[in-house]
């Protein structure tokens, strides 16, 4: 709202980006998703080659010039794209030519500070910083959470205990094999409280369902979710991958398959339906 003695300072830097913004060029190119079909599932395979020459992504442009960085790779127009997709379904049948399997592991993502649980709460509940701040201020007035507004991912002992305990009731021990700590990465971070956390584990969000208005209970929620979460094992993945040949072009799809839930059974960072991701 006021600059004040960084005011110079800040112009400069708006300046500076809009003469970056000016420099540059834009560049067009295109490239080919394919919609498949194969034991009853539909998935989406992206064309990656064309005659052994990779195909241009945005990564291979220079962001200050719009020039392709990477003469090697094949740029595709539209004109050029529209006439591939004639050709390539008039070759039938396609092949699976390769499919290559992996295990792969997925970590929790560490308890919520104040950045990380406005950013959250706007993506997963639309929740501007302001209705975010306010429902945080009402549930720890409340005595739900703990002190809403730090730096730190660091959880007490005593809520470690308690999680640990919540985790094996409802879970199972399978989802629990020892207390996470995490180490705040913000350079001066302000850690004179702990993450945000519930102020008891044994109050479960459905436990508070009638009791909180419908705002503190939806970010009450995620709160509980996400710590809880934190603490749980690693969910063991595999992923996939199948290259599927079409006349001279390569079709590249991947995903993965959920072995070991972990966590993701009780929180799945970025997503509106952890059912849907497992």
């Amino acid at each position: 709202l006021s600059a004040g003695r960084v005011q110079s300072v800040a112009v400069r830097l708006i300046v500076e980006r809009e003469e970056e913004r000016r420099r540059f060029n834009t560049a067009v190119y295109w490239d080919l998703e394919a919609r498949m079909k194969g034991e009853g599932r539909e998935f989406v395979a992206t064309l990656a080659r064309i005659n052994d020459r990779r195909i241009a992504s945005g990564k291979d442009f220079d962001p200050a010039n719009g020039q392709l960085k990477n003469t090697s790779v094949r740029l595709l127009d539209e004109a050029a794209a529209t006439a591939f997709v004639t050709a390539v379904r008039a070759n039938t049948p396609w092949t699976v030519t390769a499919v290559e399997q992996k295990p792969g592991v997925e970590r929790p993502a560490p308890p919520f500070t104040t950045s990380t649980l406005t950013q959250e709460a706007s993506r997963k509940l639309g929740f501007s910083t302001e209705r975010t701040m306010q429902a945080a201020q009402r549930l720890f007035q409340d005595g739900h959470i703990s002190y809403h507004r730090t730096d730190s991912t660091t959880l007490s002992e005593k809520a470690l205990a308690e999680s640990a305990g919540a985790i094996r009731s409802l879970f199972g021990d399978d989802y629990y094999n020892g207390p996470r700590r995490y180490a705040t990465k913000v350079k001066n971070a302000q850690e004179a409280h702990e993450a945000i956390r519930p102020a008891s584990f044994s109050s479960t969000p459905s436990s508070l369902d009638g009791v909180l208005d419908r705002d503190d209970l939806r970010l009450y929620e995620l709160i509980w979710k996400r710590t809880m979460a934190c603490q749980m094992n690693d969910a063991q993945v595999r992923q996939e991958s199948a290259t599927i040949t079409a006349a001279d072009a390569e079709f590249r799809a991947t995903g993965q398959v959920v072995e070991f839930p972990g966590f993701f059974r009780a929180y799945v960072e970025g997503s509106d339906d952890p059912e849907a991701a497992l």
